[in-house]
């Protein structure tokens, strides 16, 4: 029975070469899949999935305006898709969720949706937050803190390495950008730079007295 699935997980834990296999294996078996990524990632080619071990596979791109229920639709007529695979899957609006969903109920094939869980505040965004909802089958994919724990947390770094804890909920970077750490070394961090901040305010104060 087809499903909807929501892989997600940290920065860096191999969320594109999990869909690319998934893409290679129905491939092998001589099924057409139909895979999208967002016009938001613009860290590498446009119209590509691209994972940190080199793998790399054409992709259609979606944006907030995309219906992807009749983009999908019209590839199931037309090329027979057997799966969708949808990376940066984070990205999604609601009602692309709800198209996704609409693709396994109505045209009963599987789609396979990665993506973030949290943006770098530890909130959900909003293809995350209806996944996490809506689809039936629900898979962490993990990676690690520099801790060894386990990584959760997206943290945002700026060009002198330290956390940064405000700003838009989207900007797009690599691993110059963003470090998967677990919950205990994010809120280490988020505390010196809360204090760090704190010390700077006194400091004005005390110069301008």
């Amino acid at each position: 029975m087809a499903k909807l699935y929501f892989y997600f997980s940290a920065m860096n834990a191999g969320k594109s070469t999990v869909l690319l296999q998934s893409a290679y294996n129905y491939q092998e078996q001589g099924m057409q899949v139909a895979i999208y990524t967002s016009a938001l990632d613009d860290r590498d080619q446009k119209g590509y999935v691209s994972s940190r071990i080199g793998l790399k596979s054409e992709a259609k791109v979606y944006n907030e305006q995309t219906n992807l229920y009749e983009e999908i639709y019209n590839q199931i007529v037309e090329e027979k898709v057997k799966c969708v695979l949808v990376d940066e899957a984070q990205f999604l609006t609601q009602a692309q969720v709800e198209q996704l969903a609409s693709v396994v109920d109505l045209c009963k094939i599987p789609v396979l949706a990665y993506g973030l869980r949290t943006d770098f505040k530890g909130q959900l965004f909003e293809g995350s937050q209806y996944l996490l909802a809506w689809a039936e089958e629900l898979v962490e994919i993990k990676t690690i803190c520099k801790c060894g724990r386990k990584a959760t947390m997206n943290a945002r770094m700026n060009e002198l390495g330290d956390l940064v804890i405000s700003g838009a909920q989207i900007e797009i970077g690599g691993n110059d950008r963003y470090h998967s750490l677990c919950r205990r070394c994010y809120n280490v961090q988020k505390r010196m730079m809360v204090m760090k901040k704190k010390s700077k305010v006194l400091d004005h104060l005390e110069q301008s007295a």
